[in-house]
């Protein structure tokens, strides 16, 4: 059927298109499917009165890596514990920690490090800042060599 001829053309801004003030010719359709059909998009009320949450478009992906990060500052804080767990010991007057056996990716340069104890850090990644810090203090960050595998 063309549009033209089509009844809703007729009766465009009439408001209940010819069916009536109360009933508007309502089935399973006019009032959105049965039980809890269109809750999702067009039934808002149980939404809103239970709490639900609508997870957003698009998905969230579970093949990917998410690095750790560690401050300066927190490695500080965290040397006891990590001296209790195994990685952290004395080497040559120094102090050696193994981030990458406790499970961190990146050193970052936040916060302050002692000068008493030098610090000799394993890491993957190491920013600049955190390196230069670590240097200043007596001690050395060291990284994995490109070609060998450890």
């Amino acid at each position: 059927m063309p549009t033209r001829f089509r009844k809703v053309r007729t009766l465009r801004g009439s408001r209940t298109y010819g069916w009536g003030r109360s009933g508007q010719h309502r089935a399973g359709g006019g009032q959105g499917g049965h039980g809890k059909a269109g809750w999702k998009r067009h039934k808002w009320s149980s939404v809103i009165r239970y709490g639900w949450t609508i997870s957003e478009k698009g998905f969230k992906s579970t093949n990917h890596r998410t690095n750790r990060t560690i401050n300066i500052g927190q490695l500080k804080l965290q040397m006891d514990r990590l001296l209790s767990e195994g990685y952290a010991k004395q080497s040559n007057g120094k102090l050696e920690v193994d981030l990458r056996r406790a499970g961190y990716d990146k050193l970052l340069g936040d916060g302050r490090i002692r000068t008493d104890q030098p610090l000799r850090v394993l890491v993957e990644k190491s920013s600049e800042k955190a390196t230069a810090k670590i240097g200043e203090a007596g001690g050395e960050v060291i990284l994995p060599s490109k070609g060998k595998e450890e």
